[in-house]
């Protein structure tokens, strides 16, 4: 199992545009072969910044949904509303502990 952890930084005022189109791009990874799941977090201190965590069964599955229709649409909408290009880093899953 991996996790991909991607940290960007939004241009002001565009968050709710970026947020709506990650959210979309997000539910489409459901349907994928190695989806395991995902989360869009906001730091406190930094409100245009958004880190997203998804875990896959493999890197190849999550770069196999990159390739997706859905995937490519949300791109096309979201370029221009960040602020810099992203940040990208990837773990193995040792432990997964949840309620």
């Amino acid at each position: 199992m991996m996790t991909v952890i991607t940290h960007v930084t939004l241009t002001p005022g565009r968050e709710p545009e970026w947020d709506a189109a990650m959210r979309d791009r997000l539910e489409t990874a459901r349907e994928k072969e190695g989806w395991i799941g995902n989360q869009l977090v906001i730091p406190l201190e930094a409100p245009n910044e958004r880190t997203v965590i998804g875990t896959w069964t493999t890197r190849a599955a999550w770069e196999a949904w990159h390739s997706d229709e859905a995937f490519l649409e949300t791109r096309e909408r979201m370029e221009g509303l960040q602020d810099g290009p992203s940040e990208t880093s990837w773990y193995e899953v040792v432990s997964d502990e949840r309620a």
